[in-house]
């Protein structure tokens, strides 16, 4: 288990890239499978999960050709359907939760779909009903075999009809999406996600030859056709990271420019953060953020304390709220942070308290944070990453923070941000790994 010992107290300055998006990659990559013919991708991440599924499509039998620094090209002619029911493939799916949105694709171009329980971050109950749900509207059938705990999937024979998802899941979307493509007749997939990710992945599949409409809203129509072909695509700059280093620059007091971010496909992020005090300036496609020495959380209208709570798009992402929470641990000001869709992802911020942060965990879902305007500094300490983003929250805790910490289980880290002690030490932090 690898560690980061941090110093804190520095501020950073420079130009920083974001990487590939990796919650694109993952839909994007299995998608690969729908077509015999070569895929080219480009700007993907080199981080933790997206390097095993890359890996593991390797495994089935695709050709994987890496052609650049974040170019790959994919070649799925010739999948080896029976590696699926060996126990290195379950081992290797199970212990990654993008795994499941190979069932779309493999249930449209062959039929068949093995997978058992994935896995991924301890943030909660993260049930697959409406994959499942929704490939059973198609006329899937499952057997779901008790002893290894294995889900066995006949899709000989989808066709196409009107579906009204229970959720607006972006990856049961984007894997029914992927079912329905080559589904006979026409499908519609109604209260479907519309992130820009599931927009990206419309778009790629029209360009292999889908028949898809309604992209960008929540009703989506699927004509299905009976091949799709080869395409090449550039993935999107990871939002999150890009939420995360805004963060990060206000919390260090650090002069940082997010370049080329795409910032009309942000959504409601930058306003969010600036709801949060933090000034933030366009230019072009890239943002500036100015070194603040202090920043101020807006009320409500009648003054109430704000609440920044997480909701399907275009509302807040989900993956955002632990960097507000600890953004705002060095406002003045106070807000409550409501995650509504994970019980278990407020679940670090007993660390924040020891660093002298002033929350008040209301219950799993809720956190008060009083911004004292930085007149309490945060204090060293060492803890542990309990999953991706927080994780990342708690290096940028530690970055701000008096003294030296010690993060340990960084690897939770590395499976979404590429790089990252590379890249924060060449602002000018001093983040030290240790094997």
């Amino acid at each position: 288990m690898s560690s980061f010992r941090v110093k804190g107290g520095l501020k950073l300055k420079g130009e920083i890239t974001p990487q590939g998006a990796k919650n694109e990659a993952l839909q994007i990559l299995c998608a690969v499978l729908l077509t015999e013919e070569t895929v080219t991708i480009n700007k993907i991440p080199n981080i933790r999960d997206v390097n095993k599924l890359i890996e593991l499509l390797a495994d089935m039998g695709v050709e994987v050709n890496k052609i650049g620094p974040e170019s790959y090209q994919f070649k799925a002619a010739k999948i080896d359907l029976e590696y699926m029911d060996s126990d290195k493939f379950l081992t290797k799916a199970s212990a990654l939760r993008g795994s499941v949105m190979l069932l779309g694709p493999l249930l449209a171009r062959f039929g068949t779909g093995k997978i058992s329980k994935p896995g991924g971050d301890k943030i909660g109950r993260r049930r697959l009903d409406t994959h499942f749900i929704g490939f059973q509207s198609l006329g899937a059938k499952f057997h779901y075999d008790t002893k290894r705990e294995i889900y066995n999937i006949d899709g000989n024979a989808l066709k196409g009809t009107y579906m009204l998802l229970d959720e607006a899941s972006v990856t049961g979307t984007a894997n029914i999406l992927m079912a329905a493509v080559m589904a006979e007749g026409k499908t519609t997939i109604y209260n479907a996600a519309c992130e820009p990710y599931l927009q990206q992945l419309c778009d790629m599949l029209n360009r292999m030859g889908a028949k898809i409409t309604g992209v960008g809203s929540n009703l989506l129509h699927i004509e299905g056709v009976k091949k799709l072909g080869g395409t090449e695509h550039t993935l999107l700059p990871d939002m999150i990271e890009i939420g995360s280093f805004i963060g990060l620059a206000a919390m260090t007091q650090s002069e940082i420019t997010i370049k080329d971010a795409q910032i009309h496909r942000l959504g409601i992020i930058p306003d969010t953060f600036r709801r949060m005090g933090i000034k933030l300036e366009f230019r072009g496609d890239d943002i500036h953020i100015p070194a603040q020495k202090h920043y101020e959380i807006e009320t409500f209208i009648d003054g109430s304390i704000l609440t920044v709570a997480d909701a399907i798009w275009p509302g807040f992402t989900p993956d955002l709220l632990s960097i507000v929470l600890v953004t705002a641990t060095q406002a003045k000001g106070t807000v409550l942070v409501h995650q509504k869709m994970f019980e278990s992802r407020l679940f670090f911020v007993d660390k924040l308290i020891d660093m002298g942060a002033q929350i008040i965990l209301c219950d799993p879902h809720r956190a008060t944070v009083i911004g004292l305007d930085r007149k309490y500094p945060l204090k060293g300490i060492r803890m542990t990453s309990p999953d991706i983003r927080a994780g990342v929250s708690l290096l940028i805790a530690a970055l701000s923070a008096e003294g030296t910490s010690v993060i340990d289980n960084v690897e939770q880290i590395d499976r979404g941000y590429q790089y990252i002690d590379q890249r924060l030490n060449a602002l000018g932090a001093d983040i030290v790994r240790i094997d």
